[in-house]
């Protein structure tokens, strides 16, 4: 026991942190210290409460700092009741998931959150129960439980930036209680409001557009970022900063390995700013991060940041003062989409040159689609350049991926589409994207062999990249569009339910047949997992660099490590192509076993191959 009465271990952690960690508490809440003491006390009895079994587990991963950076990682993005029914089902479906090659499993929001209001459980109304026909805190436990003992990290949404108007902290504000009302933002009149809308964005301008929303019940003004429902939390509060890192603590005590930080960018709000990305941000998040490394240090922090690379990397933090783990690449994955449609590689290596240039500490998740739609957020600069305008590439692209373009074989949907702006997002399953779906209504055997080759050389490429590659469920057997969302009257509103399918169980049985297409990229993807773990040019402390020389529809990628240069080619064109590797000589073709000449080299339509230099 230190001074205080604290245990040993919890008070060496919190000296490593304390005079960084006071001081940013006390800057960013005017020396509150009063607040300052609870939100340590909080931090100790958060220690107390942890269990003896993920107290071991910290200790291994903080002997073993880089645990989560390995190149046998491979995670899984999911919805509880579209995979598995309840957290329990999951839990009997967790050997399907070793099958799969995943050890890092994210489960979509599963918190309580209103029905018919809840913005797929990203409007939560207690951050300590879970939405009862998913199962309860305790079915959770068991899941992470189960999950450690197969190797199998559990990361899980943190929706930080508002609550569900039916949160207790709300049901207080709207019934006249002060100090609730001081926890969000409300405004006697439009005066104020009308200000911040002279310079934030709005988020979903025609769904539900502004910033603000009335509420009847008090005769006020509440801001309202995402959803009218949805009311945003005053983090210049620091009650609201305690217990929601309180509210955090509690989930990682119950066996969350990963905490995925929703909406990070937009908590702290500044009157005559975007009220994004502001300074005070950073301050939040790393003082989250030391108390993670404080309570729980086998915990990660990731961030969701859908913005471009430059508003993205600074949410790493720099060395001495990390803030989170790891970031999602999402500019790459809009990129990747961009170059299917236009097969034209130029801005996916304009903006590939920029992620390699990185800090090889930094570690990105790779995606090719996640629960959400895909954003056009590209660098238009860079298009214009080519003559490319954003509106009418915007549309090109919309075009081409919902089928509509000529010779097209995409099957997306359209999101949130603004015809005011010229606008719009995209949904769709990989497979359908790829052209899977099409290829299969019409019966069409080459057209199929093509969207298979297309789709396998899209996660071939996710896997090449640094960082930890990310399927999104239903896509390691190439799972189509799930088209009956239409005539669901609580879907049909929310084109992005069109990747939301339910996991289509029978269809996974065939995932050991190679002449199926679920067996193929199931197959596939297995290989890509097994090749990856062994060979250490794909380690995340390789070189990686674009090679030159290559036409605007080949992207080559070189990777040098351990003694080893590995060279990974695609050819986003519709007919095969010849690829010089950079250097002559004899290479193995990793995907066929095969020695090849480097002038030798051919590279099929919509494919890939994986080489490393003899």
């Amino acid at each position: 026991m230190d001074k205080r009465g604290w245990d040993k271990v919890f008070a060496a952690r919190f000296a490593r942190h304390e005079d960084e960690l006071k001081w940013l508490y006390c800057e960013l809440y005017n020396t509150d210290m009063q607040a300052y003491e609870y939100f340590v006390g909080m931090l100790y009895r958060a220690w107390q409460a942890r269990p003896k079994a993920l107290r071991a587990l910290d200790a291994e991963r903080e002997a073993n700092p880089d645990w989560y950076r390995g190149r046998d990682m491979t995670g899984m993005l999911m919805y509880v009741s579209a995979f598995a029914g309840t957290l329990n089902g999951v839990r009997g479906k967790l050997d399907y998931l070793r099958d799969c090659g995943v050890n890092y499993l994210h489960l979509m929001p599963l918190l309580e959150s209103p029905k018919g209001r809840s913005d797929g459980g990203y409007a939560v109304s207690d951050f300590r129960k879970v939405q009862p026909e998913l199962g309860t805190m305790e079915d959770l436990a068991a899941l992470a439980a189960d999950c450690h003992d197969r190797g199998i990290a559990l990361c899980l949404d943190f929706v930080m930036n508002h609550t569900s108007e039916d949160h207790e902290w709300a049901k207080k504000a709207r019934a006249g209680d002060w100090e609730s009302q001081c926890r969000y933002f409300f405004y006697d009149n439009w005066v104020v409001p009308n200000e911040y809308e002279k310079t934030v964005p709005q988020v979903f301008p025609t769904t539900a557009p502004g910033n603000f929303s009335w509420c009847p019940a008090l005769g006020k003004v509440v801001m309202t970022t995402f959803w009218p429902y949805q009311w945003d939390l005053n983090y210049a509060n620091p009650m609201v900063f305690n217990d929601m890192t309180d509210n955090m603590l509690y989930l990682c005590n119950r066996g969350v390995d990963v905490i995925r930080l929703d909406a990070v960018p937009y908590i702290w709000k500044s009157l005559g700013t975007t009220c994004r990305n502001q300074p005070q941000v950073h301050t939040l998040v790393r003082m989250m991060r030391m108390a993670c490394e404080i309570v729980c240090p086998g915990t990660l922090l990731l961030g969701e940041v859908v913005m471009a690379p430059d508003k993205v990397v600074p949410y790493f933090g720099t060395v001495q003062k990390p803030e989170c783990h790891m970031l999602y690449n999402v500019t790459t994955m809009a990129s990747i989409w961009n170059t299917v449609a236009t097969h034209d590689v130029r801005l996916l290596r304009h903006q590939l040159a920029q992620v390699f240039a990185l800090p090889g500490q930094y570690t990105f998740l790779n995606y090719l689609r996640c629960h959400d739609d895909i954003g056009w957020g590209l660098d238009y600069d860079f298009l214009g350049g080519f003559g490319l305008g954003e509106v009418p590439h915007k549309k090109y692209l919309n075009d081409y991926l919902t089928g509509k373009w000529p010779g097209s074989l995409s099957r997306g949907e359209l999101y949130n589409d603004d015809p005011r702006l010229g606008d719009a997002r995209l949904c769709g399953t990989t497979a359908s994207l790829c052209g899977v779906q099409a290829a299969l209504e019409r019966g069409d055997a080459a057209a199929l062999d093509g969207a298979l080759t297309l789709d396998i050389a899209l996660h071939a490429l996710m896997f090449t990249l640094s960082g930890v590659p990310v399927l999104y469920s239903g896509d390691e057997i190439a799972m189509v569009n799930d088209d009956a969302y239409h005539s669901d009257p609580l879907k049909a509103g929310d084109s992005r339910y069109l990747h939301r399918g339910d996991m289509d169980w029978a269809a996974a049985e065939k995932r050991g047949d190679a002449d199926t297409p679920e067996g193929q990229v199931f197959g596939a993807i297995r290989r890509m997992e097994a090749l990856r773990a062994e060979h250490p040019a794909f380690d995340t402390a390789a070189k990686v660099r674009l090679l030159p020389g290559m036409s605007d529809s080949l992207l080559g990628i070189e990777r040098r490590y351990g003694g080893e240069r590995l060279v990974a080619l695609f050819n986003f064109a519709e007919f095969a192509q010849q690829a010089l590797p950079g250097e002559d000589g004899a290479y193995t073709d990793l995907w066929t076993g095969e020695t090849v000449r480097a002038d030798d080299l051919v590279i099929p339509a919509g494919g890939f191959r994986w080489l490393v230099e003899e």
